[in-house]
């Protein structure tokens, strides 16, 4: 078996090429950082079996971020038969500086010019031929997305010829990696003695612990080594020097291979003076927002109510055959069943409209365009542009966003795009906000742009609050300052509409709605019994919201909104049904028969404006579901950061409505 890794800069399309070679359909996205581990294949060509690496994009083999870490070191230290490195057709000079560092690595390279289709679109034209002569590799022009040019990679696999490339330094330079080479070469086991060399050179603390680790040796303990280092550096900046040598190669070989029509490369140019301009950046943003709020709201109603009635008829065809009269049968039909599929009802339908627009988006190229728009903003919180990116996702789900997390190179910048994600409300969260929204400020027959319009309202409160949240960790516990990051704004493409909506179902609806699955089946049981347990004619869910009832009438609420929002950890779903069971004291969730009973019910129990608007503050900011903690746990490795996002929330979401119940007094 051969071993083939695929390597290139983010969104050059690796993971579309790697589809097309093993059939695999991995996830791809027009933004960078998706590919964060890395991914493999199989596939069969003329007898050969290979085995690919889909290796997270990278600009460079001096790392900056936890997926270029990943990358460099497969491409420095694992065994593989030859490299593929993807470039894009239309800015194939920048592609060319991570193609000149792996050939310093290995000979061993394909170089595969990706999206020939969009330099097309563009006239710009590549001499395949002349980049091959100049390198002394084998080239292949593709549009992967397409599969031209698929076959050619294929035919190059088996029938290639290598030479090799040495990236030609200033003379000094040279004479520099010469005097070294003689005395690392038996050291270096198989490692190119050139590129240790250029690397002891070039000294960059992160990839000689990775060197040293590989060779289980120290070679700046070397005296003879070190003082040869040292005598080099005080003659020249060798840093600057190799820096310059690969960006002005790069640029010499594209003049020679790259000639294009600059009036036809105009049109990303004149679409993002509109969508990144000061003036109408901010608000576009807004508008798609709320556009694809109003799509999941309106789309979402029909598919819910059907699945509450097949839910239902499920459940009266169960109670018809088995007899119910147990208590574990109550359990488990009462309890278990009417939560998980009330999570599945209120879950899945705007999961299946909110996902396939997000990526529809990601795949037009527009989302590195909002953390353009709001890298300043981050920047003057002293946090990460990046992080933009990471909130966009939480909309869909906080605990993806919080994965996503892993695409922003700080450890600081990280934590705290972690700390605040919450502030973003996710899909399970805007059951209770619409709702409420609809009954106390629209109106039952009031207008569903107008229930987008105040949930977009309460949502930028959110991106507000996650800023000023961002600006005060940054001052306090996560002091330091903000890294930088290449910010690259790809080209619009045409989204694969069907795809899309596939992908998007399989790798994010299915994903999360099976994660909220499995904690709302010990949810439901523990709900029933809290609701069917009594202890002096009351049950234990009616006694714990007596007993914090008095802290809830103190920020606006009562004992039962924060017992709802408690046994609601699991799924924010859940939290209405419980409010309404142990108001009614039922015993199990009860569906409310129309919107206009439910604010009677709520009425009935006290709730006011003033309730309603701290109960939409609470949803807003109070602790992550159980779901986005367990994600939180896994990508900090610590309980503290842990609970840290847990109390960070709920205490600005209790701050914020006991100042609100403090000025209704006065209004």
């Amino acid at each position: 078996m051969k071993k083939i890794a695929l390597a290139g800069n983010p969104n050059v399309g690796k993971s579309t090429v790697f589809n097309s070679l093993t059939g695999l359909k991995q996830h791809t996205g027009n933004w960078s950082g998706k590919t964060v581990s890395n991914a493999s294949g199989l596939f069969k060509y003329n007898g050969i079996e290979y085995k690919i690496y889909d290796l997270p994009g990278t600009y460079s083999l001096i790392s900056h971020s936890k997926e270029e870490e990943v990358a460099r070191n497969f491409i420095c230290f694992s065994d593989y038969d030859f490299v593929i490195v993807v470039c894009d057709a239309v800015c194939l000079e920048r592609n060319l500086n991570l193609v000149l560092q792996i050939l310093e690595i290995t000979n061993k390279v394909i170089v595969c010019v990706n999206l020939m289709d969009e330099a097309k679109k563009k006239n710009i034209h590549v001499d395949l031929k002349e980049l091959s002569n100049i390198l002394g590799i084998p080239v292949v022009g593709t549009s992967a997305r397409n599969k031209n040019g698929v076959q050619n990679l294929l035919n190059v696999l088996d029938n290639n010829e290598f030479k090799s490339f040495n990236l030609k330094y200033s003379d000094q330079v040279e004479d520099a990696i010469n005097s070294l080479i003689p005395l690392v070469e038996d050291k270096v086991k198989d490692l190119n003695p050139r590129w240790v060399a250029i690397n002891l050179l070039n000294y960059d603390s992160v990839l000689y612990k990775e060197i040293k680790n590989y060779l289980d040796y120290d070679l700046l303990n070397n005296k003879v080594i070190k003082n040869q280092i040292l005598l080099i550096r005080d003659e020249i900046k060798v840093s600057e020097e190799i820096t310059n040598s690969i960006i002005n190669t790069s640029e010499e070989i594209s003049k020679k291979v790259v000639t294009c029509d600059n009036i036809a490369n105009n049109f990303d140019f004149k679409i993002d003076k509109i969508t990144t301009s000061k003036l109408l950046g901010v608000p576009i943003m807004i508008s798609l927002l709320m556009v694809i709020f109003w799509l999941t709201i309106v789309g979402a109603n029909y598919p819910s109510e059907l699945l509450f009635n097949f839910f239902a008829f499920l459940e009266e065809n169960i109670l018809n055959f088995f007899n119910t009269s147990s208590f574990l049968s109550r359990l488990l039909i009462d309890g278990v069943y009417k939560v998980l599929t009330w999570v599945v009802a209120v879950m899945l339908p705007p999961m299946m409209i909110f996902f396939p627009l997000f990526t529809l988006l990601e795949d037009l190229g527009y989302l590195p365009r909002i953390a353009f728009n709001l890298d300043k903003i981050f920047n003057k919180c002293k946090a990460c542009g990046k992080q933009a990116l990471t909130m966009c996702m939480g909309f869909g789900c906080n605990s993806v966003g919080v994965a996503g997390a892993r695409i922003i190179d700080s450890p600081r910048d990280r934590l705290i795009a972690i700390l605040t994600n919450v502030f973003v409300p996710c899909n399970g969260r805007f059951p209770t906000m619409i709702t409420l929204i609809t009954i106390f400020f629209v109106g039952v027959n009031g207008s569903s742009l107008k229930s987008v319009f105040l949930l977009t309202l309460i949502i930028l409160f959110g991106v507000l609050i996650t800023f000023a949240v961002s600006l005060l960790l940054s001052k306090t516990i996560l002091k330091g300052v903000p890294s930088s990051f290449t910010l690259e704004l790809p080209h619009y493409r045409r989204p694969q509409v069907l795809k899309t909506f596939v992908r998007s179902f399989f790798d994010r609806t299915i994903f999360v709605l099976s994660r909220a699955v499995i904690v709302a089946i010990p949810a439901g049981a523990l709900i029933w019994i809290l609701a069917n347990l009594y202890i002096d004619g009351i049950s234990l869910l009616n006694h714990i919201s007596l007993f914090l009832d008095p802290f809830g009438k103190l920020i606006g609420l009562d004992g039962v909104i924060l017992i709802s929002f408690i046994l609601g950890f699991p799924a924010n779903e859940i939290v209405v049904p419980i409010m309404l069971m142990t108001y009614m004291s039922t015993g199990n969730l009860v569906e409310y028969e129309s919107l206009e009973s439910l604010k009677m019910i709520l009425i009935d129990n006290g709730w006011t404006i003033k309730t309603a608007i701290c109960t939409l503050i609470f949803s807003l900011c109070h602790f992550p579901c159980s779901t986005t903690c367990l994600t939180i746990k896994k990508e900090t490795g610590s309980l503290k950061w842990t609970f840290l996002a847990i109390i960070i929330p709920t205490l600005i979401g209790i701050v914020l409505c006991f100042l609100v119940n403090c000025i209704s007094y006065f209004i």
